[in-house]
């Protein structure tokens, strides 16, 4: 059970941010489509940021010391980074849709289709490989809180509540959900987060009362792309072992059907996200899951093909999205170009 747990949480938390920054982005008018992109863009600018620092020899000594703390400090700047290039990353969909007002739909498709492509452009310069990894170690090694750094011995037990939301888990994915919250709490408690929401309901209505939609939708967007660029690092930490190809095994689609099946809302998103990440889980861990804990992997033993179980994480989107779209409400205005003098 601890296993099946820490393995959802690791495909949930990726999912419920990089969801909760569609969000953003279209309770502010703009669609964005290009999640996938930012993400496969803040994942290389993380692991790009991991790979320079250890390089330069800047943490050695704190990796040899097992100073975690130190280490746990580098993790969350190389998150910063990634969220960072991501709002930078993101400023291009900002200026096609609403400087341009070039279809919004087109211009996150244009995105996801140039955001691999210069990646591994990149990453064959730096690295003359398809894959960038990390310089020295591994993810686990490097930033994996362990429970020896409470004082517990190979041999203690730290309770059920110590062994699956402490043990081998990573301070990002705590982070991630902090940040979820302040921003679900930004989104509808407080004025700024009223205003977005009204630039994509209804932008005439809130331009009368003096409210600069293009701002907003600017801000919208921008915070979009430095969730989702945040959660493309998350992802590559947290399950790809801290690499980056320019691939997120279309995570970024996925996160956009979280977001319709949560129906724009956070708390929706964040239950909907642990229901993808459970089959995410089942997925990619099929064969180790022992529900009874008596050492007999039920699903292994079932005999269903392997390519069933990769494929049951997009069939069940597919079936959700196809039940649960008719009901779902996007904001009105959301894809509609602003123009300042319709009424």
């Amino acid at each position: 059970m601890t296993f099946l747990i820490q393995q959802t949480m690791l495909y949930a938390i990726p999912l419920m941010i990089v969801a909760l920054a569609g969000v953003f982005a279209e309770r502010s008018g703009i669609i964005n489509l290009a999640l996938e992109g930012i993400m496969i863009f803040g994942a290389f600018i993380g692991v790009l940021f991991v790979n320079l620092v250890q390089q330069a020899g800047i943490f050695d000594a704190a990796y040899a010391a097992d100073n975690w703390i130190a280490l746990q400090g580098f993790e969350l700047l190389a998150m910063l980074a990634s969220a960072i290039m991501g709002a930078v990353f993101s400023l291009l969909l900002s200026f096609a849709s609403v400087n341009l007002k070039a279809d919004q739909t087109i211009g996150g498709t244009a995105l996801n289709l140039m955001a691999p492509a210069l990646v591994l452009f990149f990453i064959r310069i730096i690295a003359n490989q398809n894959t960038l990894q990390m310089a020295t170690g591994n993810a686990a090694s490097w930033f994996m809180i362990q429970k020896s750094y409470f004082g517990y011995g190979r041999n203690d037990e730290m309770g059920f509540f110590g062994s699956t939301f402490i043990d081998r888990t990573y301070l990002a994915s705590y982070v991630c959900i902090l940040v979820f919250i302040f921003l679900a709490i930004l989104l509808y408690k407080t004025r700024f987060g009223l205003r977005l929401r009204s630039c994509g309901e209804n932008p005439q209505a809130a331009d009368s009362l003096g409210i600069n939609v293009y701002k907003m939708r600017y801000a919208g967007t921008t915070i979009s792309g430095a969730l989702a660029g945040m959660g493309g690092f998350v992802y590559a930490l947290t399950t790809a072992n801290c690499t980056a190809n320019g691939d997120v095994a279309g995570f970024g689609f996925l996160a956009l059907a979280v977001m319709i099946f949560g129906n724009w809302k956070p708390l929706n998103i964040a239950g909907a996200s642990l229901l993808f990440g459970l089959f995410k889980c089942i997925a990619a861990s099929y064969t180790s899951i022992d529900i009874n804990g008596d050492g007999v992997f039920l699903l292994k033993e079932l005999g269903i093909s392997s390519h069933f179980y990769r494929l049951l994480p997009y069939l069940i989107t597919l079936l959700v999205l196809a039940f649960t779209s008719k009901r779902s409400r996007a904001p009105k205005a959301e894809g509609i170009p602003y123009d300042k003098g319709q009424r």
